[in-house]
């Protein structure tokens, strides 16, 4: 129980960092209204035969999804969010690094479908990496927002988007997207620090995008002991599950590591490795 809540006081603290607080800081939902059913529409998606969404939420708020069907084989979804905030050119020009091409690089050898968060300030900072994630079908690329700010007015110290522009900020990485080559990005997007009320679902509902949240923590923000980060997600995963982690070397230097030990062990316990699209059309038709 104390290092638990040692545990807690630590990440508290971590997330008080303000815009270089990562979405595992929490993933609190501020107001999060009722879950709304789940039966997939063609809006938002590239494409008719593009990644599935949800039916809108009540009032025309956009969708949220948390995780897949409990009940539908045993599939796990791994995410990682590429976070790079509006602000933080001068550290990377400084030398931080902000992208993991070793983790990217594993998941390649390993053969692991994923979905990739990412900001648009990411994809403008490493274009090539960008590209390269984008059109490998091993990944889907969704939207983390372009400047990693807060959809909501507190969450964990980030500064926070005007309502009037969120919708803006949203299709604004969609942009740096286009521009860095991913020609056909999911129609997800997951809010920074993963703080959402319905006043931002209602903002972000008109961009087409269905709310992607998640049902582990992985820790892995600002850890440094793999074993540890590791163990969180083998704990936590259950059929459906969505695993939040993180594709920034310097926030979260463990998780390449980490992968190494949670991917041989989900399989070995009978786990497939999807991406959120397929845990979202799995859902299709069920409340």
């Amino acid at each position: 129980m104390i290092a638990h809540v040692r545990r807690l006081t630590a990440l508290a603290a971590l997330c008080s960092l303000g815009a270089a607080a990562l979405t595992a800081c929490g993933g609190a939902e501020r107001g999060a209204p009722a879950e709304p059913t789940t039966a997939v529409r063609p809006t938002g998606s590239p494409s008719p035969s593009g990644p599935p969404t949800l039916a809108p939420g009540p009032a025309g708020l956009a969708p949220v999804f948390k995780n897949g069907p409990r009940d539908h084989g045993k599939t796990v979804a791994l995410t990682f969010d590429a976070d790079m905030t509006a602000d933080q050119g001068p550290r990377a020009a400084g030398g931080e690094r902000f992208d993991n091409p070793q983790l990217i690089d594993t998941l390649r050898r390993l053969k692991v479908p994923s979905t990739v968060f990412m900001t648009g300030r990411w994809a403008e900072e490493y274009p090539d990496q960008a590209k390269a994630i984008g059109t490998d079908p091993l990944f889907e690329v969704a939207n983390h927002s372009y400047s990693h700010h807060a959809f909501t007015s507190r969450c964990y110290g980030l500064p926070a988007v005007a309502p009037e522009k969120m919708r803006a900020d949203v299709e604004r990485a969609f942009t740096a997207f286009r521009k860095a080559g991913i020609t056909h990005p999911a129609p997800y997007f997951r809010f920074p620090g993963g703080c959402y009320d319905r006043a931002a679902l209602r903002r972000v509902a008109p961009a087409g995008v269905t709310a992607v949240q998640w049902d582990v923590v992985s820790g892995d923000a600002f850890a440094t002991d793999a074993d540890a980060v590791a163990q969180e997600v083998l704990r936590g995963v259950k059929p459906g599950s969505v695993v939040v982690l993180h594709c920034t070397r310097s926030a979260a230097p463990a998780t390449e590591r980490a992968i190494r030990t949670v991917v041989p062990e989900l399989r070995e316990r009978g786990y497939r490795f999807v991406q959120v699209s397929e845990l979202i059309g799995a859902s299709a038709g069920r409340n």
